[in-house]
């Protein structure tokens, strides 16, 4: 997708708008028809990352989730197939699942009001009732089926009728993180924080490093190019200068000597083996499936950072870290070492974004200016109106 102001190569290969560009509306950001707006054009239209496979590996695993206003059940069916369903009885629309995930006791769904029965494919068994009116067939009242989708151990479900592929979803071939064998992978630590901000704000915050200086001091050390506002070498309009240079301030990359994200700048437990130099080089790359989560690829562990919309200036971030299992296997195995430090970064990004968010309600902020350096804030921004203006 082209943006306006978004120079192409023959701009000398500089990334940054070279016009100015108004953001959203202020009120984009807490208005609640807006965000009624949102969930039903934007996350009931797209695929959202829901959780780990490895939370529903035994047949009759069932796990309840909510979106929007919108309640899910998902349950492994005895084949070992995973079904999607609104959690919703088809009698009186009482919910099936009242708990947050378990196992059920036999191969079937029992609405816990009037024991409708269903089996895990989702068809209706018997009713409660004596007796059946004319015209009434338990075949014409199957649960209301979600699409549901395993890629690499990660659980996606769409709400729309007609989904498109995946991997549409997705800013990059979902090849890009094969090496590190999601599927393999476990997780070995959450972070979950309520931020009281609007979940737009999250992505913009994450599509810019102009606040990393002043929000991130120890990331900022760790990938000196962010100590200078910077995602990517060519962000900068001198860039050309110094393209001879290999300093990671200039290139990107970690600080000479560290190896991954964590608080010594050092890798923990064994690296993933299936990487190769160039991805250990690299140090994070990035897979983004919006709205709802990106995953991000260290040498040594995956952080998979999934989003939830609560209310207009309310979301849910989540942050599940995986490992191989032989590393949380080692008993000289010390997670905090990562962890404290991207749940450092996280919840820095978190703070940032609720101050963000309390400043917009003045009355004369009628919408902000996107820099040069915020490019991808821009690309993001037409992502959201188009999905608004999609039938």
């Amino acid at each position: 997708m082209q943006v306006q102001g978004v120079p192409t190569q023959g701009d000398a290969g500089y990334n940054g708008l070279t016009k100015r560009q108004e953001g959203l509306p202020a009120d984009y950001y807490f208005d609640r028809t807006r965000y009624e707006r949102e969930l039903e054009r934007v996350w009931y239209r797209n695929w959202i990352y829901v959780g780990r496979s490895e939370d529903l590996l035994l047949p009759r695993s069932f796990r309840t989730f909510e979106i929007g206003d919108q309640r899910v059940l998902l349950v492994r069916d005895e084949a070992g197939d995973l079904r999607g369903f609104y959690n919703t009885c088809r009698h009186r629309g009482s919910a099936l699942c009242r708990e947050p995930q378990g196992q059920l006791r036999a191969a079937a769904i029992v609405c816990p009001y009037h024991a409708w029965v269903y089996d895990l494919q989702g068809k209706l068994l018997r009713t409660s009732s004596k007796s059946h009116a004319l015209g009434f067939d338990v075949g014409d009242f199957p649960l209301y089926r979600i699409a549901v989708q395993e890629w690499s151990g990660c659980v996606f479900v769409a709400l729309t009728d007609d989904p498109a592929p995946l991997q549409k979803n997705f800013d990059q071939p979902l090849s890009r993180l094969a090496h590190w064998a999601l599927g393999d992978l476990r997780r070995g630590h959450v972070f979950t924080k309520t931020m009281q901000c609007n979940w737009k704000i999250f992505w913009e915050n994450y599509n810019e490093c102009l606040h990393c200086p002043g929000v991130h001091s120890q990331l900022s050390q760790l990938v000196p190019i962010f100590g200078r506002g910077l995602l990517e070498e060519r962000d900068d309009p001198k860039w050309a200068q110094h393209a001879d240079r290999l300093d990671p301030q200039f290139k990107g990359g970690l600080r000479r000597g560290a190896t991954t994200w964590s608080m010594n700048g050092q890798a923990i437990g064994a690296p993933l083996p299936g990487l190769t130099e160039e991805d250990r080089q690299a140090a994070h790359v990035y897979v983004t499936s919006l709205p709802s989560v990106f995953i991000v690829g260290h040498p040594d562990y995956v952080r998979v950072v999934r989003l939830r919309p609560l209310g207009p200036e309310q979301t849910e971030m989540c942050v599940e870290y995986l490992f191989a299992p032989q590393t949380l296997a080692d008993p000289r195995f010390d997670l905090h070492n990562a962890v404290d430090f991207a749940n450092r970064v996280m919840s820095e990004d978190a703070q940032i974004c609720e101050l963000n968010q309390a400043g917009l309600r003045a009355l004369p902020h009628q919408h902000g200016v996107v820099m040069p350096e915020e490019y991808l804030v821009l690309q993001f921004h037409d992502w959201v109106r188009l999905q608004m203006r999609a039938d």
